[in-house]
């Protein structure tokens, strides 16, 4: 079972993306999928519009419901489509 310290010093570790994002689905088990949305600038006109992308996130405990706002951070391949892990 890994301590308070070893997730703080795992967390400086990690180098890979962080996102912040809206639960949309939790009826996987330990996966929840978040969708992440940005603004992105067009390159012609100048209109900002929003973009969602949707990301598998592994939730070790379960404890991730429906519309909760979570952080997630890249980490290496859970399976096929997770490379995410949540992070409170």
């Amino acid at each position: 079972m890994k301590t308070k310290i070893n997730k703080e010093i795992e967390e400086k570790i990690n180098k890979g993306a962080v996102l912040k994002g809206v639960v949309v689905s939790d009826k996987m088990n330990k996966t929840v999928v978040v969708s992440v949305s940005n603004f992105i600038k067009h390159p012609k006109y100048g209109k900002y519009y929003k973009v969602s992308k949707k990301y598998k996130a592994h939730d070790e405990d379960n404890t991730c419901k429906v519309g909760d706002n979570v952080e997630i951070v890249e980490t290496r391949p859970i399976s096929k489509d997770k490379k995410f892990k949540v992070v409170k």
